[in-house]
């Protein structure tokens, strides 16, 4: 695949763009020989690029020579690029501005957006089905949601009629976040907290608000100090059992490639014998990968614990 190439996919793909999110190329999926470092988004009227490796001087810029030509005949005005290879390199703005307090939108729903970040932006786009379940089996539900970040799900489970949410992750700024974007999408805050635990070290806490009748598990592939999902996860599905409601529904959710949906059916079929394996939800049509079964997975079980009797 050639410039040209991905020129001739970037047009296909904005086709009918709105305001919403859509990524236009997603090379780490791998698909596009040559490309695995590249991917694009388009974020209402911004362009956002991220290099995940450095390119040939002369090829970059073939590739941002063409991606201000394209613009040229869109709804973007902007382009940010993100070197994602420098560790700590602030992000550039190559054609326009970008405003204060941006956000993403998503199925209307809003989420506050960094898009001069070298790493996460606040924005998760590849767990856009996983939300959508969340709001569509949210209501009148007890909702615990580990490893929240900003808060995305919670947003979703509260706009879906969820009475109650627990957000919990480590970081008190991503928290905060969590709680601007609710704010954003003017969502009332009561009876949801946002607490600052090591969800490894909190159970007690966690415990004491439950039980609850949805569970949201997105941890990180890997953080130092904290989580390691080859061995960490299944601390997680072993304490299931003492905080789930009757009928609790899990979202159990991995995207590593490293590790397989066996992965996390092996581990509750052990450790949570009463969740009994749903489906594993679709994953976004733009984020599709050469090995679907090692890409973003997220599995759906439902209690039944007349399983165990």
């Amino acid at each position: 695949m050639n410039i040209e190439d991905i020129k001739q996919h970037l047009q296909k793909n904005s086709q009918g763009l709105t305001n919403e999110f859509k990524r236009l190329f997603h090379g780490r999926g791998g698909l596009y020989e040559g490309w695995k470092h590249l991917t694009i988004d388009s974020i209402d009227d911004i362009l956002s690029v991220a290099l995940y490796f450095e390119m040939e001087e002369e090829l970059e810029s073939e590739l941002l020579d063409m991606l201000k030509d394209f613009i040229s005949t869109c709804r973007h005005k902007t382009i940010v690029l993100q070197r994602r290879y420098i560790k700590g390199a602030p992000s550039e703005v190559v054609v326009g501005e970008l405003e204060d307090n941006l956000h993403v939108v998503e199925n209307g729903m809003k989420i506050k957006l960094n898009l001069l970040s070298n790493r996460n932006s606040g924005y998760f786009p590849d767990m856009k089905n996983g939300r959508a379940f969340v709001r569509e089996n949210a209501k009148d539900k007890s909702v615990l949601n580990l490893f929240s970040y900003t808060c995305a799900f919670s947003i979703a489970a509260k706009l879906g009629g969820a009475i109650k949410v627990s957000n919990i992750d480590m970081s008190k700024g991503a928290l905060s976040t969590g709680r601007v974007n609710h704010q954003l999408n003017d969502i009332n805050t009561k009876g949801v907290s946002f607490a600052p635990y090591n969800i490894l070290k909190s159970f007690s806490r966690i415990k004491k608000k439950g039980p609850y009748d949805l569970i949201i598990i997105d941890p990180p592939t890997f953080q130092k100090g904290s989580f390691e999902a080859t061995k960490d996860y299944q601390k997680l599905i072993g304490k299931l059992p003492q905080i789930a409601a009757e009928e609790c529904t899990l979202l159990a959710c991995l995207n590593s490639p490293d590790l397989d949906v066996e992965f996390i059916l092996k581990l509750v079929k052990e450790l949570a014998p009463s969740f009994e394996f749903v489906k594993r939800l679709e994953n976004v049509d733009e984020f599709s990968s050469e090995d679907e079964n090692r890409s973003l997975k997220n599995l759906i079980f439902k209690r039944n614990i007349n399983k165990l009797c």
